[in-house]
């Protein structure tokens, strides 16, 4: 187990809808996202297997990889995807500027994500990747047709760890668990957010101490890691 104290209070859980460096990080505990972006900045595929570019640069087809499910043990589908890349580009700028170059977003069938453009759109999988705020978590399709105005508070995701909400203590804790239906990406190294996620720890803690001084003498007492 870790016990760790974030810099903030996770006051909102939603990635799409707040740009809190907090809300980030939980994002990256519970979600996935379609590219990872490696220490040199280069996307890499992490839910993709790949992708295959056509129509000089105007088709872009994303085969998900296999094995990939939510917490709630439902399969991922590319449906889910396309739901989800268009709520965060309702957030974000780098997705809005993505969907303006956009004629289709489709999936054709439940492995394949279409994008079909107006014009060529070299960063789309940077985008796709990208490790900021607001990150592109992908959510089930049933919590991303939420507007993008109204947060999410059901924490769904196929991230590498589990949110446990019944132990959540706004302004004081928030815990995660091993998400044993992880499938990690079969290659690679670990870098940045890309390469394969290995979880080693079967509960993660979150406590909130605002209180510097406080939070130094918890770590000085072996009370938090």
């Amino acid at each position: 187990m870790l016990r760790f104290v974030p810099q903030a209070d996770l006051s909102t859980l939603d990635p799409h809808w707040n740009t809190a460096y907090v809300t980030r990080n939980h994002g990256f505990m519970v979600f996935d996202t379609l590219y990872g972006t490696d220490s040199g900045y280069a996307p890499q595929p992490q839910m993709v297997a790949g992708h295959v570019v056509e129509d000089d640069g105007k088709r872009w087809t994303l085969t998900l990889r296999d094995g990939l499910r939510w917490h709630d043990g439902e399969p991922v589908l590319a449906r889910d995807c396309t739901a989800s890349i268009r709520r965060w580009a309702s957030r974000d700028g780098f997705g809005a500027t993505l969907m303006a170059a956009v004629e289709e977003l489709s999936a054709p069938d439940d492995k394949r994500i279409l994008f079909r453009l107006k014009k060529p759109f070299p960063m789309l999988s940077t985008a796709l990747g990208k490790f900021g705020v607001h990150m592109p978590a992908m959510m089930p399709e049933r919590l991303a047709k939420t507007p993008g105005t109204t947060q999410v508070t059901e924490m769904v995701g196929s991230g590498p760890f589990r949110f446990l909400a019944d132990e959540r203590v706004p302004g004081a804790r928030a815990v995660y668990a091993r998400n044993e239906r992880y499938v990690p990406v079969p290659n690679g190294t670990p870098s940045g957010t890309a390469g394969p996620k290995i979880v080693n720890l079967v509960r993660v803690e979150w406590l909130t101490t605002p209180d510097p001084a406080t939070a130094a003498s918890a770590l000085q007492a072996g009370e938090v890691d």
